[in-house]
């Protein structure tokens, strides 16, 4: 459908599904080893509190009903800052990996029951770690996790052997999020205004490829291509725009996105086209976009919009069945087809 979609179209209601959870939702990730026509869908809680929850859901297209398994729920030491499964469609168990105090590790195991496999400290000196804002799990080697700190630091993880691989001094200010691009290459964001990549080949240097126009505007997510290398999204604090970066012509953005009407929360490359990224904010519309080989003066208008009720905050697109996003708003985690 999405070929054909015009602006400003909202999907067809028949198409919205939406669960409605006991607590404000702010993680949320899908599995990658659901089945054909089932989803397993993570959502944590964002309660100021020490004590949080992470539930572990089904959605069956063919009923259009969630499922949720009280085994499938787990407590978490205060609000995970991400939650991402094992990257490769795997068999049982499935692993899910949570951001926050520290890195931790989750074996589900069939639909019967939840342990944690790991608790990662990336502190050498202390048994508290500075709190952890984002992580990427790495595709193309699942072995390597890569966390952000507010300590300004990234640390990458061999999580099949539960040491640290190397940590870096990555910014001179809090990092807010870490994407990988190849097997070894990843970059990431920061309070202090710049995009950086990192080889760990050369863990010595690193390349700037942006910086806020003005300076030290926060930027505070990013997401690598993963269908076109060169190209990465990030978004500045309480900024409508999304900014589409291209590695080879680095400190010039190749495109901004800016129809939104209010700040931009989230972005996502579309798991199977280079060419199409979503974004959702404030202005309670995720939007999708089609970036055209040239950018006309005027700008690139979305090629379909979903209003929400209220800001949205998250926003995931399923890398197994892609014609499906998630979006989540105050308690309410929506599904929906494109």
């Amino acid at each position: 459908m999405m070929e054909n979609s015009t602006q400003e179209s909202n999907p067809r209601s028949e198409n919205v599904f939406t669960h409605d959870s006991p607590y404000p939702i702010y993680a949320m990730a899908f599995s990658s080893s659901s089945s054909d026509k089932s989803h397993r869908i993570a959502v944590g809680s964002f309660l100021e509190d020490l004590n949080n929850k992470v539930d572990i859901l089904s959605f069956d297209e063919e009923t259009s009903i969630f499922g949720t398994h009280p085994d499938l729920s787990f407590d978490h030491p205060y609000p995970p800052t991400k939650l991402m499964f094992h990257p490769k469609p795997q068999s049982s168990p499935d692993l899910l990996a949570s951001s926050g105090d520290f890195l931790r590790l989750w074996e589900i195991k069939d639909n019967s029951s939840i342990e944690q496999k790991l608790v990662l400290n990336n502190s050498k000196t202390s048994e508290f770690c500075a709190p952890l804002t984002s992580f990427d799990w790495n595709q193309v080697e699942p072995r390597r996790i890569g966390t952000s700190s507010i300590d300004t630091t990234c640390t990458i993880w061999d999580v099949e052997r539960g040491v640290v691989e190397t940590q870096l001094i990555a910014h001179d200010k809090e990092v807010y999020d870490i994407a990988w691009g190849e097997a070894g290459v990843f970059a990431s964001v920061s309070a202090d205004g710049s995009v950086r990549v990192f080889d760990l080949r050369d863990k010595e240097h690193s390349t700037i490829i942006y910086e806020s126009p003005q300076p030290d505007t926060p930027l505070l997510r990013l997401a690598w291509n993963k269908q076109d290398l060169r190209y990465m999204a990030t978004i500045l604090m309480d900024s409508n725009k999304v900014v589409i970066l291209d590695i080879r012509s680095p400190t010039i953005p190749v495109a901004e996105l800016d129809r939104h009407r209010a700040s931009v929360n989230a972005i996502s490359w579309a798991p199977h086209s280079s060419r199409h990224i979503c974004s959702a904010g404030d202005d309670a519309q995720a939007l999708i976009w089609e970036l055209p080989t040239v950018a006309g003066p005027d700008g690139i208008d979305p090629m379909l919009a979903y209003s929400s009720v209220s800001e949205i905050n998250q926003l995931q697109w399923s890398v197994l069945q892609p014609d499906w996003i998630a979006i989540a708003f105050a308690s309410k985690m929506q599904l929906f087809k494109v």
